[in-house]
């Protein structure tokens, strides 16, 4: 019996130490998470077309009960507790809380607008953590703010105010350790760190339970994401590996002189592609094979021909990052959906609406770019258990829209109300 209880003993501990940082203690949490309002009444949504965030049927005539913060019923005949407040949906669209993979600060109010465009969580893939102080001392609602911290970058950096030179393993061991510390829920690395770096961050984010998502343009995509990499932001990161050997390296050359080479280079580069090359489809499987998770932000290249944008060059490139795009997803590439903050053919504040709109013209179905925008994110962040789809036990992140985006992606611009944490973020009357 000893030598059964000692081996039973090693088992456990062998297990023990293979289980992620995340698994155990760390949950992901926003860095305004303490300040977030949460909702104290009951409250019954009762009525609208339930699009619930994990690609199934539009549930019509449907009730939703949320309480305090959390949703604690879903169905088509419920008998809505005796002390809720009713809302009145029929018509509406209820939809999941819009999560944002890459938002960049533009201004310290842009986050609360953006609760008020539905998007209910986001990302800033490259800012300190302490830019967004400002815009938390405001008093204003914001949404969920998980931040990266800087990008890790090698020298010189495409954008030294918001980035961490490492400038060897150590070093990338211990910022890692030291962005967590802040608050950083997940970190990005930048296309001038070395694979040996970017290696050494993304085994010291796996043992924190952190993921690693990274701008890449002058790395292979297929090295980096071997090294560790759980998402890649851009879909231009992906043109040195779908370039042949040789001019891949005259590129990056190109980039390693001058990087701001990248902003015409990368339409040249964009430009001779297209998916029947065997790069593509190859790239394709590895993605899928990697679960590697991909925010294309189309809404940052898009360039369209006019009497003042004359450039074939931008135009062909443009249109090949889109072709691409559809390609990979209808591969079984898990894309999510990003805004950049602000983009050139996008209103202020409705960059991430534009996003998606995007990716319906990339050839992605609909319902695909709903499921990225919600629940697939939910998953990038490692928050799917509190958030990213309407289901019972979930967080009440909820977005009501006067018509159907399935019909028409343009009804994402038409938003109703906003709750956050079982909150209603929007005031009763419209704009």
């Amino acid at each position: 019996m000893p030598n059964i209880a000692n081996a039973l003993i090693a088992i456990f501990l062998i297990t023990a130490s293979h289980l992620t940082f995340s698994q155990s203690t760390n949950p992901i949490q926003a860095i305004n998470q303490t300040t977030i309002p949460s909702g104290d009444k009951t409250i019954a949504i009762v009525g609208a077309t339930l699009i619930d965030g994990r690609g199934g049927k539009p549930l019509e005539n449907t009730t939703v009960v949320v309480q305090g913060n959390k949703i604690t019923e879903i169905g088509t005949n419920l008998n809505t507790p005796n002390d809720a407040e009713i809302f009145d949906a029929q018509g509406l669209t209820l939809l999941p809380g819009l999560i944002d993979a890459h938002f960049h600060l533009v201004s310290d109010s842009m986050p609360a607008q953006l609760l008020q465009r539905g998007i209910t969580s986001l990302r800033d893939p490259g800012a300190w953590i302490e830019t967004y102080e400002p815009a938390q001392q405001m008093d204003l609602p914001l949404p969920r703010l998980y931040l990266t911290g800087p990008h890790l970058d090698g020298f010189p950096p495409a954008y030294p105010k918001n980035s961490y030179i490492v400038q060897d393993a150590a070093e990338a061991h211990r910022i890692v350790e030291r962005l967590h510390e802040q608050g950083a829920s997940a970190i990005k690395v930048y296309f001038r760190l070395s694979l040996e770096h970017i290696r050494q961050v993304c085994e010291t984010a796996s043992d924190l339970g952190i993921p690693v998502t990274a701008h890449l343009e002058i790395t292979d995509a297929r090295d980096a994401i071997n090294a560790g990499l759980d998402g890649v932001e851009h879909i231009t990161s992906f043109g040195t590996t779908l370039l042949p050997l040789r001019e891949a390296e005259r590129f990056r050359q190109a980039m390693l002189r001058k990087n701001n080479f990248r902003r015409p280079g990368r339409f040249m580069v964009w430009s001779t592609l297209d998916t029947t090359n065997a790069r593509t489809q190859e790239l394709a499987s590895f993605l899928v094979e990697k679960e590697t998770f991909v925010c294309p932000t189309l809404g940052a290249f898009e360039y369209r021909l006019s009497d003042d944008k004359p450039d074939t060059v931008r135009h062909v490139g443009f249109e090949r990052m889109l072709e691409i795009t559809g390609y990979l997803q209808h591969q079984g590439v898990r894309m999510v959906v990003g805004s950049h903050g602000h983009i050139p053919y996008a209103e202020w504040g409705w960059s991430y609406q534009r996003e998606m709109e995007l990716m319906v013209e990339s050839g992605i179905a609909p319902m695909d770019v709903l499921v990225g925008a919600t629940l697939e994110n939910a998953r990038f962040f490692r928050i799917a258990d509190k958030l990213g789809s309407v289901e019972v036990g979930k967080q009440a992140d909820l977005l009501l829209l006067d018509a159907n985006p399935l019909q028409d992606m343009r009804a994402m611009y038409q938003i109703n109300r906003v709750m956050l944490n079982g909150w209603w973020a929007t005031s009763e009357e419209k704009d």
